[in-house]
């Protein structure tokens, strides 16, 4: 029989809180491992190989079950109107995927993938909440040697937040970027970077090459997926998408203010009072300190937005809302974006000279895989796909716009069978000071009174001088746009498309956007994404001043058609007045009202 020591006893009994605290301390550390591998699986299920063909490929992300995914212009536009997809799951899967849109300043696309609608997507968070010094890690298929359809993970920090590349080439601009020491490599392009709980905070597009072998040397850079997602709706629209430009430049002063250099007398800035030498204080609900902040800010918000504004002049502050203009012309975006700055692939690549740094991310990497591997061949459009492309000069794929215009149509008619209503309608109103009329609404005539005045308009000549009653921007013709909208046809009512989702002055609130164009005029129709309604239309006389603003509320029924029975008119800064409809007569007059229909 073994005696116990007293020794031993105590050894023990002075060893067992140290064991204690190295068995916790290794759970702490098997949990983290353990976290870290889920964060990886759940985030790898989401990333796709994308494959151009005989172009080469790079990568791409998830971001919806229905199969919308974000990858780089560079990557999708070698692969053409349609390309072959690889997931992870069950071994590797293979699918067909079609452009949508493109982003070619921004460097981004949006293709869907086809044949479910449970496709495993993204988490996507705040990138805005990304600091330096977070952990991340980097998905896809480096020199496209996934060859086993698995992707690979790169872990590391981010290295930097906020961070301005200056455009490479003649179009590619990357603002706010995501810098990391997670290797980015040739066929990374068009990956998701995700946080260390595997949620989706970028897309890797750039990163610095050394030497011939272009091997990654430690910086890479991410387009932000808030940024993504500012231009998600406009690229879920089938178009070329542009950025935007506030139409002023800006510089450093002496005293370490970002003030104001030179400004477009024809720009939304300056039209909200925007002036050579004021400071900018906020843009975009973001403080601004420096030029590089400004550029990044503005880099993330496509052409068209309505963006915060405050600048401050001799010690006031003044807040506003600017509508953003395009850095390019249409023709220009188009002969550009044919020539995108692509960089060579390495077998294309000369030497560099020593020492040489190159930077920028990859063209596709060329295929290196066996036959008969995704993307060996040139990808054509599968037969069952076909009718999901369709050409048209200004977009990636127009058939994506037709069906969201076809689907904005079915919203406005199921607030009545326009086309059997009258030719005049009728509008039986007051104004906030109790005055009131009738307005009437032909054909081809606006007629009636407001504020003591009578009016009788003629759609004929140059609508662009029609724009009274005074101070309302074009009250009267906005009205007569209204109704041509609602009762013709969208082929026949002049240019339409679907502009993607925007929000106006409530930044927060995005809508769906339909832009016209009649006669010289230009609407903005915005509709509410939920409901469908119609909520706001804008009417631009010209393209370089304010609109006519109506907003719509109080849909109520009558003869039959649901019609708003409250407007808020503005023009610029300031309300014109409230419009509180009591009557609505649209019906024809052969027609009784739907109320005594049936009696």
């Amino acid at each position: 029989m073994h005696r116990v020591t007293p020794l031993l006893i105590c050894l023990t009994l002075v060893s067992l809180p140290w064991l204690h605290a190295e068995a916790a301390e290794m759970d702490v550390v098997l949990k983290a491992e353990q976290a870290r591998i889920d964060a990886v699986a759940k985030a790898s299920a989401s990333t796709i190989s994308v494959f151009a063909g005989a172009a080469g490929g790079g990568s791409g992300v998830i971001i919806s079950p229905d199969g919308y995914a974000v990858t780089n212009f560079h990557v999708a536009d070698p692969a053409g109107n349609f390309m072959k997809c690889s997931m992870p799951e069950d071994g590797g899967k293979v699918y067909d995927a079609v452009i949508v849109g493109v982003d070619p300043v921004g460097d981004v696309a949006v293709i869907k993938l086809l044949g479910r609608d449970d496709f495993p997507a993204a988490e996507i968070v705040d990138s805005n909440s990304v600091q330096a010094g977070d952990w991340c890690f980097a998905v896809g298929n480096p020199f496209l040697l996934a060859t086993d359809l698995q992707p690979t993970v790169t872990w590391g920090i981010v290295s930097g937040v906020h961070r301005y590349q200056y455009p490479a080439g003649t179009l590619l601009e990357y603002t706010d970027c995501i810098q990391t020491n997670a290797a980015i490599n040739p066929g990374n392009s068009g990956g998701p970077l995700f946080n260390d709980k595997g949620q989706l905070i970028g897309i890797n597009g750039r990163g610095s090459f050394e030497k011939r072998g272009r091997v990654n040397v430690g910086v890479g850079y991410a387009i932000s997926i808030n940024q993504v997602m500012n231009f998600l709706g406009y690229l879920k629209s089938g178009r070329i998408i542009d950025h935007a430009t506030l139409g002023a430049t800006v510089s450093t002063d002496t005293e370490g203010r970002v003030v104001v250099t030179n400004i477009l007398s024809s720009s939304d800035a300056y039209r909200r009072g925007l002036r050579y030498g004021d400071e900018i204080v906020s843009f975009g609900n973001r403080e601004i300190t420096t030029v590089n902040g400004f550029k990044n800010i503005l880099g993330i918000y496509p052409r068209g937005w309505s963006i915060p504004l405050s600048y401050r002049r001799e010690g006031k502050r003044f807040d506003t809302v600017v509508r953003l203009a395009g850095v390019h012309s249409r023709r220009e975006l188009l002969e550009k974006s044919g020539n995108a700055p692509i960089p060579p692939s390495p077998e294309e690549s000369p030497a560099p000279k020593e020492g040489e740094e190159k930077e920028g991310d990859d063209k596709p990497s060329r295929p290196m895989k066996p036959p008969g591997h995704p993307g060996t061949e040139e990808a054509k459009p599968p037969e069952e796909w076909k009718h999901l492309h369709a050409e048209k000069t200004g977009y990636a794929n127009y058939q994506f716009n037709e069906a969201h215009q076809q689907r904005l149509r079915k919203a406005l008619d199921a607030l009545g069978d326009w086309g059997q209503s009258g030719e005049t309608w009728s509008m039986e109103y007051t104004l906030v000071d109790n005055d009131s009329g009738t307005i009437h609404i032909g054909p081809m005539t606006v007629e009636g009174k407001m504020a003591g005045v009578n009016h009788n308009l003629e759609m004929t000549g140059d609508l662009t001088q029609k724009l009274e009653p005074a101070g309302s921007g074009g009250l009267f013709l906005t009205l007569y746009t209204w109704k041509r909208l609602l009762k013709e046809k969208f082929e026949t009512f002049g240019e339409v498309y679907y502009l993607g989702t925007a929000p106006r002055r409530d930044f927060d609130v995005q809508y769906d956007v339909l832009v016209g164009l009649y006669d010289a005029l230009e609407i903005r129709a915005y509709f509410d994404q939920k409901t469908g309604q119609l909520m706001v239309l804008e009417m631009f006389p010209e393209s370089d001043s304010d609109p006519c603003e109506i907003e719509f509320s109080d849909y109520r029924e009558s003869d039959g058609y649901t019609l708003p029975h409250r407007m808020v008119v503005r023009f610029g800064d300031d309300p014109f007045d409230i419009v509180t409809i009591k009557k609505w007569t649209v019906a024809p007059k052969d027609n009784k009202p739907a109320s005594e229909k049936g009696a």
